[in-house]
């Protein structure tokens, strides 16, 4: 692709084949560009919920901090591993799997030389590389569920490797944000959108091969999946925008925290 092209954003669909290479290709590319944008904010061991800072050491949405030792953890999506770090300190196993190469290798550059690391796994979240039952716990924080034509599919997978009575918890963009515009000023406080428009978010280049996708489903929708994909919703958390935080950064910042939620954050029990 001409490097100084600028994709093209529109609305089209995507299957899940396009999307899957459209995420793998995107993150590969832009893993150095993010992981300087947002590693300050991320910290090299520290779990986030989302842009509003909501910490897992804080939220509990997996359970105690106590209560983590010894369990076995997998994170999807983990980019470069930080909230597997997190979790690892706290006596947990986790395993940290991503779709791009280029976010495991910060993952290792992050963790070198120290005890402890979290195993990574490069591999599709649809197509998880691990036996039945496998796992005590999953989470993904804005991982892999907001950029898959088939969440459902993932969920059934997720489903699949989690022990009976094991608990997933996922974050996304909250899906009341696709209404409006992605502005962190006054301008990103009108609809400008129908909410209840599915279409992806596609980018793509000047052959009309996609660069990058991201799905929307209503929260009506979200839960459907959830239970779709095996699981009892426990809780539906939206968190709040703290004072303390006043990062901005694309439609992200104090002003729309405030007004309108940004994250939700899935609870799920296998059964």
């Amino acid at each position: 692709m001409n490097q100084e092209y600028e994709p093209e954003a529109t609305r089209r669909d995507a299957s899940d084949a396009e999307s899957s290479r459209a995420s793998r290709g995107w993150w590969d590319r832009h893993a150095d560009e993010y992981q300087s944008e947002h590693g300050a904010f991320l910290g090299d061991d520290r779990f986030v919920w989302g842009p509003e800072g909501l910490d897992e050491a804080e939220a509990g949405l997996l359970g105690p901090a106590a209560e983590l030792k010894g369990k076995r953890v997998l994170e999807i999506g983990a980019g470069a591993a930080q909230c597997s770090r997190w979790l690892a300190a706290q006596g947990a196993r986790p395993v940290a799997l991503d779709l791009s190469h280029r976010q495991l290798q910060h993952a290792l550059r992050i963790g070198e030389g120290a005890a402890g690391e979290p195993g990574l796994v490069e591999a599709d979240a649809g197509a998880l590389p691990f036996r039945d039952g496998a796992f005590d716990l999953a989470c993904s924080a804005y991982g892999a569920i907001p950029f898959v034509a088939e969440p459902v599919r993932v969920l059934r997978e997720v489903r699949r490797v989690l022990r009976p009575g094991g608990r997933f918890v996922f974050s996304v963009t909250h899906p009341v944000r696709w209404a409006f515009p992605d502005e962190p000023g006054p301008e990103g406080l009108s609809v400008a959108a129908s909410y209840f428009d599915r279409t992806p978010y596609v980018e793509q280049d000047e052959s009309g091969r996609a660069v990058y996708v991201e799905h929307h489903r209503t929260v009506g929708d979200r839960v459907r999946d959830v239970v779709a994909g095996g699981f009892r919703l426990v809780d539906l958390v939206e968190p709040e925008w703290p004072e303390w935080n006043a990062q901005e950064w694309g439609g992200w910042s104090p002003l729309r925290g405030n007004l309108i939620p940004g994250t939700a954050i899935f609870v799920c029990e296998a059964p």
